[in-house]
């Protein structure tokens, strides 16, 4: 009998890289060699920089492949003296495994490569088993995932269904999916009016009142109540900034942020119309100029209940005996990215601590995340 990959050594030896965004940090370098002697195609889809990798146990073109996704790229660790043990220790203690990427998401990553190589040496399914891992997913997301599925495009490779290992369970282990995404996109609005003395308001055109005005307006805006699979969605400020340094003078200009999680009642291009405007209106009543910036990181998607969702949801009841919510709450992931290509949905440990000073992994729920993925490729090849 081979021997099993232990899912908890490979999170500490994943947290021991040091892979902060672009960097790799030697993770993937650990996972090629891991997958490789499995039996694993592997191929590295580095691009502009950013490094990622493509493994696949079985034929290139099999009419039924499982795919995972996931990232070894971690956010940075802040103010290391603020940690209570080294972020890249991956010291264990008390039952936990401590560092930066414990949660978010190594221990994903080692437990669905663990289940993948336990599978494929154990019980060689008719199929593929396609593992897919980035190291831009905590950065712009431009050259990681979705490098990897335009390379998979031109490499006729393909992913029938692909599970997303991030943390997916607020409080207890097996208690959500994700099934869907809000779309996500931040709005920079600039206001350019005309500088004066501020004891002379007349002679000046303010940006600023102008732009809280839009504020205003947008803000106080009911986007929605909700959809059947979606809470409702939301608009935030998150910057108002103007540079003034002196309290006696109207500046020339102002900017601000919004941030827009927004559901399946809108898309990108709705809202941007919608905001365009609202803008041109306060342009019109105030004579500041008004203009628009829009970054767009995801449009909200959904996949519905069926056979992918119950093949999930019934692995996880019977690993963890949770039946776990259906959700599509939180923020954007790459699932957005691999929906593109196939049918994906979410399911990891709990995410409490994530990007988090001392963020750490419960270790008995690695164990439990990897029986899970091992039930669900075990289901789907049967």
């Amino acid at each position: 009998m081979p021997e099993h990959v232990d899912a908890v050594a490979l999170t500490a030896a994943l947290v021991r890289c040091p892979s902060v965004t672009p960097k790799e940090g030697g993770a993937l370098d650990l996972l090629t060699t891991i997958l490789g002697e499995a039996g694993f195609e592997c191929h590295r889809v580095d691009r502009n920089g950013t490094p990622n990798l493509f493994a696949r146990w079985g034929k290139k073109g099999a009419a039924k492949s499982f795919g995972f996704n996931g990232h070894t790229d971690v956010v940075p660790v802040g103010d290391a003296a603020a940690w209570s043990r080294d972020p890249f220790g991956a010291e264990i203690s008390d039952g936990w495994l401590w560092g930066r990427g414990a949660t978010d998401m190594k221990s994903g990553v080692a437990a669905f490569v663990a289940a993948a190589v336990d599978f494929v040496r154990e019980t060689p399914p008719d199929g593929a088993v396609i593992v897919t891992i980035t190291g831009d997913e905590e950065g712009p997301g431009k050259d990681g995932t979705v490098a990897i599925l335009d390379w998979m495009k031109a490499q006729d490779e393909s992913m029938s269904v692909c599970l997303v290992g991030e943390p997916t369970c607020p409080e207890r282990m097996g208690e959500m999916i994700k099934i869907g995404r809000r779309g996500s996109m931040t709005v920079s609005f600039e206001a350019r009016g005309e500088q004066g003395h501020s004891a002379y308001p007349h002679r000046a055109r303010n940006p600023l009142h102008a732009l809280v005005r839009l504020l205003a307006r947008i803000t106080s805006h009911h986007l929605d109540h909700g959809t059947e699979q979606f809470d409702p969605s939301t608009l935030a400020i998150t910057t108002i900034d103007t540079g003034n340094v002196a309290s006696n003078v109207i500046p020339a200009r102002a900017r601000s942020v919004v941030n827009i999680r927004f559901n399946d009642a809108h898309s990108s291009a709705s809202l941007a119309d919608w905001l365009r405007e609202e803008a041109a209106e306060v342009q019109d009543e105030t004579g500041v100029k008004i203009g628009l910036a829009i970054q767009v990181s995801g449009e909200s998607f959904l996949t519905p209940p069926g056979p992918l969702v119950d093949l999930v949801a019934a692995a996880v009841m019977a690993e963890t005996g949770v039946d776990p919510v259906l959700s599509t709450s939180g923020g954007t992931s790459d699932a957005r990215f691999v929906k593109e290509h196939c049918p994906v949905v979410e399911f990891g440990l709990v995410g409490q601590t994530m990007h988090q000073v001392d963020e750490r992994v419960e270790i008995a729920q690695i164990g439990a995340l990897k029986s899970v993925y091992r039930r669900i490729l075990r289901d789907y090849f049967a």
